[in-house]
């Protein structure tokens, strides 16, 4: 059975805006806290790799290390990370989450699953059940296509989000 390319097309429309007009949501739902959408990034991404090369959590976001730099710069002035030298190796400077990084990072976390429930909220289970199913098959499928593993792609999501946001 052939697919409607019109079709095919207009669903990748759809998740794009899906995707986009969810950010705007969660970020506007993280306003109150005072952060960027490139500093929950970085924060997010630390909170999973902590204490990471400052070199490597520049390359891993796919940031420039200037940009990395600055906003390591503002979230350590706002006391979520610190950077501390490498024992190993004296020129590189790890990257970790202060407790108040940590405590941001659970703020967000509950932020978001606050907001998430408010959308999902008027779509039935079966639905969203068979959306995810559908969903996985196409991640499936374009990890096929491109090669990679989960973990590679989540690493390369996080950092073409975190690019989009410290260009915003």
């Amino acid at each position: 059975m052939t697919k409607d390319l019109n079709t095919s097309l207009r669903f990748g429309f759809l998740i794009h805006d899906v995707s986009r007009l969810r950010r705007i949501v969660v970020d506007r739902a993280l306003k109150p806290e005072g952060i960027t959408r490139s500093q929950w990034w970085v924060l997010a991404f630390l909170s999973r790799r902590d204490g990471m090369k400052q070199t490597a959590l520049a390359d891993d976001l796919d940031l420039t290390r200037v940009a990395i730099g600055g906003l390591l710069d503002r979230l350590e002035v706002g006391g979520f990370v610190e950077r501390r030298a490498d024992a190993s190796d004296g020129r590189a400077r790890r990257v970790f989450l202060t407790r108040a990084g940590a405590k941001l990072v659970n703020t967000i976390r509950k932020g978001v699953e606050r907001v998430e429930l408010e959308i999902l909220a008027h779509i039935p289970e079966a639905d969203l059940n068979q959306a995810a199913a559908t969903l996985l098959q196409l991640k499936e499928t374009l990890l096929e296509k491109i090669g990679g593993d989960d973990n590679a792609v989540a690493d390369a999501e996080i950092g073409e989000a975190a690019e989009r946001a410290a260009s915003e």
